[in-house]
């Protein structure tokens, strides 16, 4: 089942989708609302080594462009392959992570927004604003998830 989900998702990373919502929707079809992080019981979750290193990857796409992206020097073309870049990081979480049912599915609440973010790098007119969501949740994960080697964004 685990799989199965994994492959979804990675489809829809792959495939520019209009339906992001809904996939992460159906992967979280037990919140209210599918974005929102929760903490384990007060405590944040446990992660495995891919997450940390997919999440590390996907810090460093951001981070190495920030000051550009920031000061609007970012070109469409940037942006284009900042995309690419991040899908394959997303990607290679859904088929690497292996998280507990529950962390799994806080994680993919996590992984929507980011990819909501990446939509709007795709798609929008305002493509800053789809890396401002990616800030936005490359920030929450030290909050929702034990990485004890995360270096702040």
């Amino acid at each position: 089942m685990k799989n199965k989900r994994a492959m979804l998702l990675l489809t829809s990373v792959l495939a520019v989708s209009y339906s992001i919502s809904a996939t992460a929707a159906e992967h979280h079809h037990h919140q209210k609302n599918s974005n929102q992080l929760v903490l384990n019981q007060g405590e944040k979750w446990a992660i495995d080594d891919s997450l940390h290193i997919g999440m590390s990857n996907i810090k460093q796409a951001i981070s190495t462009n920030l000051d550009d992206i920031h000061h609007e020097r970012f070109t469409t073309q940037q942006y284009a392959d900042l995309a690419v870049t991040l899908d394959k990081h997303l990607a290679f979480l859904f088929a690497n992570c292996k998280l507990t049912p529950l962390a799994d599915a806080q994680l993919h609440s996590l992984l929507a927004n980011i990819m909501q973010g990446v939509d709007k790098i795709k798609n929008a007119d305002n493509k800053k604003q789809g890396a401002i969501i990616i800030i936005q949740s490359l920030k929450a994960y030290p909050v929702y998830f034990n990485d004890p080697n995360w270096q702040e964004l």
